[in-house]
């Protein structure tokens, strides 16, 4: 028997697998413009540069079918998948998608799926364009990779960050989160009682946990202000943990303003409802699938109007250093504490 020491995966969590598994790869064509380390990777092959991301989602670690429908889990998969062609400030254009199913899913089952694919593209206007489809051992896996097109001059990266640049989010942060408490209280409760109907009350919640939107909107806002974010990323882990993601890669630090950070209402206080603080749902949730950006301070007077960007904090020196000033002045270390992927 070997003794060879062996490492477990969740010693170097998702990033550090990544990072692990292809620190010795060398980009080799002209054509990759960006590989590994960003939301999207961008490649050179004439006038437009082509955005690619994949995403997998397997059941029981990213989705759980006694809550969500079939028809929804279709959309969220290409919804998700379309972010982070948004967050390299690029437009979606096709989309392929790959199933694993297993025995227990029927045609009628999958077509379920592929209606709410087919929503998702009609909604964003790309195209599917091809896939695969296998068997599954182990229940339902979804693979999706998106394809998206920009201009060179218009792609935004997470690197590029600068001192003094104004950290900004759109939306509400917390609300993904907080329904998906909301539906594993109920699912627990069912288990527990069989045939009591759950009692799910807040809708926007639900929503935002089970059929989410990509910000297609703030892309074209982008456009009419003619303002270009210096770095950018979608929230899918929570902006805690995507923040630190910015800050790494633009060797800066950051400094949020809790005061500032969006939540809506019902999301504030079913936070409190539930026993929660809301602003670590709001910085730890995830799957918000909102843009975290920067920008210059010379163009924060193009928000002034926009009611769905709201300025959240500023980038430092201090780099991989990221702090909150909370709403009775103090500092404190933000701790990411969202979702990990292993």
């Amino acid at each position: 028997m070997s003794n060879e020491k062996t490492t477990p995966i969740s010693e170097l969590g998702e990033f550090g697998l990544i990072e692990h598994l292809t620190k010795n790869f060398s980009t080799k064509n002209s054509s990759t413009k960006k590989s590994i380390g960003d939301d999207a990777a961008v490649l050179d092959y004439g006038t437009k540069k082509t955005v690619i991301t994949t995403d997998l989602l397997a059941e029981g670690i990213h989705f759980d079918l006694m809550y969500m429908p079939l028809k929804h889990l279709g959309y969220k998969s290409i919804v998700v998948n379309l972010s982070d062609v948004y967050a390299m400030n690029a437009k979606p254009k096709q989309v392929l998608v790959s199933l694993a199913l297993s025995s227990r899913f029927t045609v009628e089952a999958v077509s379920e799926i592929y209606a709410g694919i087919e929503h998702a593209c009609n909604v964003y206007g790309v195209d599917l364009i091809g896939g695969d489809t296998t068997s599954s051992q182990s229940g339902l896996v979804i693979s999706v990779t998106a394809i998206g097109e920009a201009d060179e001059e218009n792609i935004v990266y997470r690197n590029g960050a600068k001192p003094g640049d104004l950290i900004c989010v759109t939306g509400d942060l917390g609300a993904a989160f907080l329904g998906l408490q909301i539906l594993e209280r109920e699912k627990r409760i069912w288990l527990e009682h069989p045939g009591v109907q759950p009692e799910l009350g807040n809708e926007y919640l639900i929503q935002r946990q089970l059929k989410p939107e990509a910000r297609k909107d703030i892309i074209e806002l982008f456009e009419e202000l003619n303002l270009k974010p210096t770095a950018m990323l979608d929230v899918s882990d929570g902006i805690a943990s995507d923040l630190k993601h910015l800050c790494k890669q633009s060797n800066v630090g950051c400094e949020i303003n809790e005061a500032t950070v969006p939540i809506a209402e019902t999301t504030y206080n079913t936070a409190l409802e539930l026993n929660f603080d809301p602003i670590v749902c709001a910085l730890n949730g995830g799957e918000d699938y909102e843009l975290l950006f920067t920008i210059s301070p010379e163009d924060e007077t193009k928000l002034t109007n926009e009611t769905e960007i709201s300025v959240i904090g500023i980038i430092t020196q201090n780099a991989n250093e990221t702090i909150l000033k909370t709403k009775s002045g103090n500092y404190h270390n933000i701790t990411a504490q969202g979702w990990k992927h292993f």
